[in-house]
């Protein structure tokens, strides 16, 4: 069954530097109901003044938002101040990240990193697997699978991305 798409119009707000809007109570309920369950982050779809969009409904300092990043603004014609017309439903579709077949590799021959990666929480895999993934080249994936294992393994790195921006291991 494909969610039934909601409608409604918000101003588009901003907190720190993070454009949003907030959805209605019975849209936020109906939602819910779509995704069944009412906590952790909701995949969502829709169109944004007519423009489709992918994104997750996430609840930040007790309020459900939408946030609103910088390619669906431009490509709605709106930003902060701006009145947005959105149409939204709870997205079914798993949002998964392949692994890089090298990094995969990489990890199956070194114990200690594959023991430090799966004791990542998803999110950060997800992360993770997303930055080796946006790599142009061979060259670089293979530069920075590398620096990630040494990064895993708790051994220092010369030059850090926003891969190493926490502990890996403790």
């Amino acid at each position: 069954m494909v969610p039934k798409k909601l409608k409604f119009s918000s101003q588009i707000e901003i907190i720190g530097v993070n454009p949003y809007i907030y959805l209605p109570t019975a849209v936020l309920k109906a939602l819910f109901t779509q995704a069944g369950k009412e906590k952790g982050p909701i995949p969502v779809k829709g169109t944004l003044n007519d423009k489709s969009f992918i994104q997750t409904l996430v609840k930040y300092q007790g309020q459900w938002r939408l946030y609103l990043n910088t390619p669906m603004r431009k490509a709605a014609g709106i930003d902060v101040g701006d009145k947005a017309t959105v149409e939204i439903a709870f997205d079914p579709k798993p949002r998964l990240e392949p692994m890089p077949e090298k990094f995969k590799l990489a990890l199956s021959k070194d114990k200690t990193a594959k023991a430090a990666y799966e004791k990542l929480i998803p999110s950060r895999k997800k992360e993770v697997l997303r930055y080796l993934n946006s790599m142009k080249t061979e060259a670089s994936l293979e530069k920075n699978v590398e620096k990630f294992l040494m990064h895993l393994r708790g051994e220092k790195v010369d030059t850090l991305n926003a891969l190493m921006r926490v502990k890996a291991k403790s």
